[in-house]
């Protein structure tokens, strides 16, 4: 089963930027997540800080993993897409990308690797019924069969990573 892409076009401004005026390192992050929440909104009609609030659930990332391919710099609009790659009863992995404005070139890949948690019992709890009927997870479980470098190789052999 395929998931939904949320799309969502940004510009990177100057207060993320290093002397290089490339976007920081530790702001690609930034940018992905809050585009993330967007796509969630507007893909899905899914308010995260709403759900946590009313349900006391949400996700917790216990991983990342990212690869700069290429500067996105400063004041240059910039496309990030993200969508579900692989889920099971606790867990999820969203995979980001951001592309530049034609979207001819991949600047970066973020694998966002993280668990379904309550708060009030302080601990990882299973997707109910309720989240995979918002998502359209249909299947128990959907893994993923390569690795985030396979994932990057892949990605170069369609020609989207620059020389």
């Amino acid at each position: 089963m395929t998931q939904k892409k949320g799309k969502s076009t940004l510009r990177i401004r100057f207060h993320d930027c290093d002397p290089f005026n490339h976007l920081n390192n530790g702001r690609y992050i930034d940018y992905f997540m809050n585009a993330r929440e967007d796509h969630l909104r507007e893909t899905f009609g899914f308010n995260i800080y709403q759900h946590a609030m009313k349900t006391g659930e949400s996700w917790v990332v216990f991983q990342n993993q990212i690869a700069y391919l290429a500067p996105a710099l400063l004041n240059e609009e910039v496309i990030i897409q993200s969508h579900l790659i692989e889920w099971g009863d606790k867990n999820a992995t969203v995979e980001m990308q951001m592309w530049d404005k034609s979207k001819t070139a991949l600047k970066s890949l973020l694998w966002s690797k993280s668990v379904h948690y309550n708060v009030k019992l302080k601990h990882p709890i299973s997707h109910g019924e309720a989240i995979k009927k918002q998502f359209n997870l249909g299947e128990d479980t959907k893994k993923i069969d390569f690795s985030f470098d396979e994932r990057i190789i892949q990605i170069k052999k369609e020609g989207y990573l620059p020389a």
